[in-house]
């Protein structure tokens, strides 16, 4: 688990004014060349070449074998390891290679230690985490290997968080989340979608989950907001927040037309500004974004830095 030699309960960060935010070069070891594999580091070389005033880099520890398995199937979990069988490791669509492993308990390390440090310091922090939202239990699912946001929700629960907020605004749906969450009452899984990929049907269980799929951009933001202003007065003790930029309309990988960089910002805002009203801490994770067609590496980098600029 986290420690105070790396971060985690270091008094130094939890002054006013300063944002957590963990990062490790291991985040991007493995060989496999993709944008969830690499844009954590393109996103961290870009802050510290110009910083965003507030934020600090903060290298998590590693999650465990047995961290995984409080979440995730144990032969699930020995796949991604040792590599093998194969098709079960490379799930996530991604392929093994023997750095996978270090880089999947890195970055995912990375989003539990992100949730905790919110939980703990009641302070906004975040991951240059991606990868997570589509896996579930017992397999990965597309470029997602371990889900992260169910691994930080169960984290918090299990540090005494009453209830914990799951705002995924990926382009896709987060059919893994879901699939593991569905049964926690403590878990409010709020996800906003505009690409059917990995959709599920919400099943009532009494946490207030929502799913919607938005195929107008002009029904993006006000349901988005209406999805927030739904859950009333309803005690959330922590947002763990799943920053996908692919729904821009210039993303190959889901793309809507007509979302653009300012509906981005404002949805950034529209997040950021409503947990602060709440008093509710909010640790996010990168999510999907994705460089193709017109969307260039620079580009991709600037539209993930709307999320960190609004979180500081």
């Amino acid at each position: 688990m986290p420690t105070p030699s790396s971060g985690q309960g270091s008094t130094r960060h939890r002054q006013s004014g300063e944002l957590p935010v963990f990062y490790s070069s291991a985040y991007t070891m493995s060989a496999c060349e993709f944008d969830t594999t690499r844009k954590a580091t393109w996103v961290a070389t870009s802050l510290r070449r110009r910083p965003i005033s507030g934020v600090v880099l903060i290298e998590p520890a590693p999650l465990t074998q047995a961290n995984l398995q409080a979440v995730h199937d144990p032969a699930y979990v020995d796949s991604v390891r040792r590599g093998e069988p194969r098709e079960l490791a490379e799930s996530s669509g991604l392929e093994w290679d023997e750095h996978v492993w270090d880089a999947v308990c890195a970055s995912n390390g990375g989003a539990v230690a992100a949730a905790k440090k919110a939980w703990h310091s009641r302070m906004n922090t975040g991951s240059l985490s991606s990868g997570l939202h589509h896996a579930a239990a017992s397999r990965g699912k597309g470029f997602c290997t371990f889900n992260g946001l169910a691994l930080a929700a169960r984290e918090v629960l299990d540090a005494g968080a009453g209830r914990v907020l799951i705002v995924d605004l990926d382009a896709h749906c987060g059919g893994g989340t879901y699939s593991i969450v569905q049964h926690w009452p403590a878990v409010v899984h709020l996800d906003v979608s505009v690409s059917r990929f990995d959709g599920y049907r919400v099943i009532d269980h009494g946490t207030h989950s929502t799913l919607d799929y938005v195929t107008e951009a002009r029904q993006y933001l006000p349901t988005l907001r209406e999805r927030l202003a739904d859950l009333g007065d309803l005690e959330i003790e922590v947002v763990i927040y799943n920053a996908g930029v692919d729904p821009h309309q210039q993303c190959q990988i889901g793309g809507l037309a007509g979302i653009t960089d300012a509906i981005l910002a404002e949805r950034e805002q529209i997040v950021f500004d409503w947990a602060r009203a709440r008093s509710a801490p909010v640790a996010f994770v990168l999510a999907g974004g994705y460089v193709g067609g017109s969307l260039g590496q620079d580009r991709l980098v600037e539209l993930h830095r709307l999320t960190v600029a609004a979180a500081a």
